[in-house]
């Protein structure tokens, strides 16, 4: 049997019914893909605005709450230093004191020999014998003529014509002793002897050299150092020199003993300002009974200087050279950034004292980027960010 016909109005409802169902999944599908394409660019935009936007870091001012430390660089010098010259030509005999040798006051360091010289003092020995005994005759006759002339048996000018030669035999003759001392004095620095006591630092000389005095291009044969004691010499800032006071110490290391300390006390400024390095020479001493420090060393000289009590420090990362002065980023409340002059008091390397300009509520940009500039938009690093990168 055939099945009965559905009729047409029932076939067109249910074509109508899928038309409109296809149509609703057709729109869906948009919907969704334009849904994802604006989410999309939406986290694309908040990405592209969020990497614009610079990280930075940023602290609080601290104020200055004790002693603060100024390290410099000294050079430490002896106590006393004497390059030791020749006084005498001739040729060195013999030395006795090399680099390093304790020596007393006066104690011979060298011998020279002395030929020259010594025949200059025969000679002038001999010189001196004859002018003796011109003086001698000299004498005799004027005492003579001073006789005749009170029996009137010579004039009274040629009687003076004698004692007038004895003046210039007695002048002869003490000329002649004179250049005999001379030569004789000449011949005593054929001993090279030390000036102090204290350390051989320098021989330039050796048997046989030949020794000329008197020469400005001649080198020291010796040079003897008293090291019982030190000099340091320290160039102090014209901004740090009122902090310079009498009996103050300081601490001195060296880098030849990593972790230890030498004591020095202040002996004295030079009480002027360099105007080609704007510093102050500032004297210390230091006891050195071990001979620990050597002249010509270098030192970091530590300053311990008095506290202001309200200074404002900012580390010196934070400083940005604009040309209208000495800048430091802040950031307001809606983490904008604020550019802000400000006036340094003191520069301590690491830390600067700010005179005015900051207070320790204000936010501050550590090392803030160059091209950072008024108004521009920042976002802050938390605590935990911070000791994250630190630790990177």
């Amino acid at each position: 049997m055939h099945e009965p016909l559905k009729p047409v109005a029932v076939q067109g409802h249910k074509l109508k019914r899928a038309g409109l169902i296809g149509i609703a999944a057709v729109v869906v599908v948009v919907g969704l893909g334009a849904t994802t394409r604006i989410f999309a660019k939406q986290e694309l935009t908040d990405w592209t605005a969020e990497q614009a936007t610079p990280t930075v870091s940023a602290f609080h001012p601290t104020m200055d709450g004790g002693q603060r430390t100024l390290s410099l660089p000294g050079s430490v010098e002896a106590w006393s230093q004497a390059p030791v010259f020749a006084r005498t030509n001739g040729y060195l005999k013999a030395w006795y004191a090399d680099i390093g040798t304790q020596v007393k006051a006066g104690e011979v360091l060298a011998e020279i020999d002395t030929p020259d010289v010594d025949q200059q003092v025969e000679a002038a020995t001999a010189d001196l014998a004859t002018a003796q005994a011109q003086l001698k005759l000299a004498d005799t006759t004027a005492r003579r003529w001073d006789r005749l002339v009170a029996q009137d048996a010579v004039s009274k000018q040629d009687a003076e014509q004698k004692r007038s030669d004895l003046a210039v035999k007695r002048a002869m003759a003490n000329a002649a002793l004179a250049n005999v001392d001379r030569l004789r004095t000449l011949q005593g620095f054929r001993r090279i002897v030390a000036p102090f006591d204290g350390v051989v630092t320098g021989r330039a000389t050796d048997v046989g050299a030949l020794i000329a005095s008197g020469n400005a291009a001649a080198r020291p044969l010796f040079t003897v150092a008293d090291m019982a004691k030190m000099r340091i010499y320290v160039h102090v800032p014209q901004i740090y020199s009122a902090n310079i006071k009498p009996d103050m110490s300081a601490k001195l290391v060296l880098p030849e003993y990593p972790g230890r300390t030498f004591e020095a006390k202040l002996a004295g400024t030079s009480q002027s300002v360099n105007d080609t390095t704007g510093s102050m020479l500032v004297q210390l001493v230091a006891e050195n009974p071990e001979g620990l420090l050597k002249p010509g060393s270098y030192a970091q000289v530590s300053f311990d200087l008095p506290s202001s009590g309200s200074a404002v420090l900012v580390p010196a990362s934070a400083l940005l050279f604009r040309p209208q002065g000495m800048t430091v980023a802040l950031i307001d409340g809606s983490g904008r950034v604020k550019l802000k002059v400000i006036k340094i008091a003191r520069d301590d390397g690491a830390k600067v004292e700010i005179a005015s300009g900051l207070s320790p509520s204000d936010l501050v940009v550590d090392s803030p980027p160059d091209a950072l500039a008024d108004g521009d938009q920042v976002r802050v690093l938390d605590a935990k960010d911070q000791v994250a990168n630190a630790r990177s």
